[in-house]
């Protein structure tokens, strides 16, 4: 499995943010059925305040370009530009982005746990 981790912000109105909400409480199923069809096997959105985090779960062989087949779908543009009016790229986006890709920088599947103490060891030593 692959993930992917973006970030995007919402306009700073609340009841935008909750009218945001409620649309994705109801997602329309050409928009879940869709992004299915391209090998996106989860996908999850948090908030904190006005960001966004959205998750991504894929299948290991995955690719990206992918999604143009999704998005070239007439109503799922419906959707996306709907979806728009409510946010705002990130500060950090760069040209041409709309999610802002997320860079992993840290992963406790990478550290093997300590059997004897029970705590994480690591090259610095055991904390």
């Amino acid at each position: 499995m692959r993930v992917f981790a973006q970030a995007l912000d919402l306009v700073d109105d609340p009841a935008r943010i909750e009218e945001y909400i409620r649309h994705h409480t109801a997602v329309w199923p050409e928009v879940t059925d869709g992004l299915r069809a391209i090998g996106i096997r989860g996908m999850r959105i948090w908030r904190g305040g006005t960001r966004l985090f959205m998750l991504v779960e894929t299948d290991d062989d995955f690719d990206p370009a992918r999604y143009q087949s999704y998005a070239s779908n007439p109503r799922t543009q419906e959707w996306d530009a709907l979806m728009r009016t409510f946010q705002r790229r990130t500060p950090f986006a760069r040209e041409g982005e709309w999610w802002s890709p997320l860079e992993e920088i840290f992963d406790i599947t990478a550290f093997p746990k300590s059997s004897a103490t029970g705590t994480t060891a690591h090259a610095g030593g055991t904390r």
